[in-house]
């Protein structure tokens, strides 16, 4: 089973990446479950969803404590949030961010496994928007494998009906440009 806690803020797609993710997963055959974490929060407060995927049926229905894989959708979260709390040594660090791998490293502290993309340049020159859900999941796919690209593009269709084809575009160009540092 792999474990996802995505990190944003609302209104930024976050639970919408996680949803997308798992119904990528379902339509690979694979069991998944996605559901965010949030309370009171507004638009713009700091929210968390979290993804599990298995080949074999998921049992628990609790948070994610210690997330394989953890995805920041809004780089300014990492001064707010400790967002590799719980994240395993093995894990992977999958961020929205135009900083260096050294920078990271040196900002948060840590050597784990790095995917890096500027998604917000990336969404404002496709989308333009910096809503970076769609754009983050090219990050994801590449970095963990989880699904291929192709399960993703069904739900894609489905949930952005017109506008689908321009955050398919914003995926794949994630997908190409993402940076993996071990």
């Amino acid at each position: 089973m792999i474990e996802i806690r995505l990190h944003g803020r609302g209104g930024q797609g976050g639970v919408t990446s996680a949803e997308l993710t798992a119904l990528a997963a379902i339509e690979e055959g694979k069991y998944a479950q996605a559901f965010p974490s949030f309370g009171p929060e507004r638009r713009g407060a700091p929210v968390m969803a979290f993804v599990r995927v298995s080949d074999e049926r998921i049992r628990t229905r609790e948070k994610i404590y210690e997330p394989d894989v953890v995805m920041v959708l809004d780089p300014t979260i990492l001064k707010i949030v400790p967002v590799t709390s719980g994240l395993k040594d093995s894990g992977t660090l999958i961020l929205n961010t135009h900083l260096s791998p050294e920078e990271i490293r040196e900002e948060l502290n840590t050597e784990v496994r790095l995917a890096l993309v500027d998604a917000t340049k990336i969404a404002m020159e496709i989308l333009r928007l910096p809503i970076t859900n769609t754009t983050m999941l090219g990050a994801l796919i590449k970095a963990t494998g989880i699904v291929s690209p192709e399960s993703l593009e069904t739900p894609l269709r489905e949930r952005f009906g017109p506008i689908a084809q321009k955050n398919i575009d914003a995926f794949k160009a994630a997908l190409e440009e993402t940076v993996i540092i071990e």
